[in-house]
Protein backbone atom coordinates (compact mmCIF):
# COMPACT_ATOMS: atom_id res chain seq x y z
CA UNK A 1 0.00 0.00 0.00
CA UNK A 2 1.65 3.36 -0.99
CA UNK A 3 0.07 5.98 1.15
CA UNK A 4 2.06 9.80 1.15
CA UNK A 5 4.34 10.31 4.14
CA UNK A 6 2.14 13.29 4.72
CA UNK A 7 -1.29 12.02 4.93
CA UNK A 8 -0.32 9.30 7.45
CA UNK A 9 0.77 11.68 9.93
CA UNK A 10 -2.11 13.72 9.28
CA UNK A 11 -4.36 10.78 9.81
CA UNK A 12 -2.49 9.58 13.25
CA UNK A 13 -2.77 13.07 14.32
CA UNK A 14 -5.78 13.64 16.75
CA UNK A 15 -8.78 14.92 14.92
CA UNK A 16 -10.18 19.02 16.19
CA UNK A 17 -13.41 17.60 15.11
CA UNK A 18 -13.76 14.88 17.79
CA UNK A 19 -14.77 16.73 20.85
CA UNK A 20 -15.63 15.59 24.37
CA UNK A 21 -18.54 15.86 26.40
CA UNK A 22 -17.47 18.28 28.78
CA UNK A 23 -15.72 20.61 25.77
CA UNK A 24 -19.16 20.58 24.74
CA UNK A 25 -20.51 21.92 28.24
CA UNK A 26 -17.79 23.96 28.12
CA UNK A 27 -18.99 25.76 24.81
CA UNK A 28 -22.60 26.49 25.54
CA UNK A 29 -21.93 27.65 28.52
CA UNK A 30 -19.31 30.24 27.05
CA UNK A 31 -21.68 31.06 24.19
CA UNK A 32 -24.86 31.70 27.25
CA UNK A 33 -22.55 33.84 29.17
CA UNK A 34 -21.50 35.91 25.94
CA UNK A 35 -25.46 36.01 25.00
CA UNK A 36 -26.82 37.05 28.53
CA UNK A 37 -24.07 39.59 28.49
CA UNK A 38 -25.05 40.94 24.78
CA UNK A 39 -21.36 39.81 23.81
CA UNK A 40 -19.35 42.74 25.96
CA UNK A 41 -17.74 40.07 27.93
CA UNK A 42 -14.13 39.42 26.94
CA UNK A 43 -11.77 36.50 27.41
CA UNK A 44 -10.64 37.28 30.78
CA UNK A 45 -13.88 37.69 32.45
CA UNK A 46 -15.29 35.07 30.78
CA UNK A 47 -12.65 32.70 32.33
CA UNK A 48 -13.79 34.23 35.60
CA UNK A 49 -17.15 33.18 35.33
CA UNK A 50 -16.95 30.04 34.05
CA UNK A 51 -14.12 29.09 36.86
CA UNK A 52 -16.77 30.50 39.32
CA UNK A 53 -19.33 27.81 37.62
CA UNK A 54 -16.61 24.94 38.31
CA UNK A 55 -14.89 24.76 34.73
CA UNK A 56 -11.08 24.61 34.74
CA UNK A 57 -10.02 26.43 31.83
CA UNK A 58 -7.61 29.44 31.18
CA UNK A 59 -8.05 32.61 29.58
CA UNK A 60 -5.87 31.57 26.17
CA UNK A 61 -8.15 28.39 25.90
CA UNK A 62 -11.89 30.57 26.18
CA UNK A 63 -9.98 32.97 23.45
CA UNK A 64 -9.05 29.79 21.52
CA UNK A 65 -12.70 28.25 21.72
CA UNK A 66 -14.26 31.75 20.99
CA UNK A 67 -12.55 32.30 17.83
CA UNK A 68 -13.44 28.59 16.73
CA UNK A 69 -16.80 29.06 17.22
CA UNK A 70 -17.21 32.28 15.64
CA UNK A 71 -17.96 34.39 18.86
CA UNK A 72 -16.79 37.90 19.39
CA UNK A 73 -17.17 40.92 21.55
CA UNK A 74 -18.79 43.72 20.09
CA UNK A 75 -16.63 46.74 20.65
CA UNK A 76 -17.98 50.47 21.96
CA UNK A 77 -18.01 53.31 19.18
CA UNK A 78 -15.90 56.13 19.90
CA UNK A 79 -17.70 59.10 21.60
CA UNK A 80 -17.92 61.63 18.68
CA UNK A 81 -18.28 65.28 19.69
CA UNK A 82 -21.27 67.15 17.70
CA UNK A 83 -21.01 70.34 18.88
CA UNK A 84 -18.60 72.88 17.16
CA UNK A 85 -17.58 75.92 19.59
CA UNK A 86 -14.72 76.51 17.24
CA UNK A 87 -16.27 79.22 15.00
CA UNK A 88 -16.24 82.86 14.71
CA UNK A 89 -20.01 83.00 14.00
CA UNK A 90 -22.02 85.20 16.17
CA UNK A 91 -23.38 83.69 19.47
CA UNK A 92 -27.10 83.80 20.10
CA UNK A 93 -27.45 86.39 23.67
CA UNK A 94 -28.94 84.63 27.04
CA UNK A 95 -32.33 85.74 27.40
CA UNK A 96 -32.86 83.40 30.76
CA UNK A 97 -29.81 83.56 32.29
CA UNK A 98 -30.38 80.16 33.75
CA UNK A 99 -33.59 81.68 35.24
CA UNK A 100 -35.80 78.31 33.82
CA UNK A 101 -38.83 79.29 36.42
CA UNK A 102 -41.52 81.75 35.26
CA UNK A 103 -44.66 82.93 36.31
CA UNK A 104 -46.97 81.86 33.02
CA UNK A 105 -46.43 79.27 30.18
CA UNK A 106 -44.74 80.01 26.99
CA UNK A 107 -42.90 83.29 28.05
CA UNK A 108 -40.03 84.68 28.47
Amino acid sequence: MQVNKNSYYEWCRPSDRLIDSQTWKLCYRLNALLVESRQSLGSRRLMKLLRKEGFEIGRYRVRKLMKKLGLAVKRKKRFTLTTNSKHHLPVAENLLNRDFLRSTKNQV
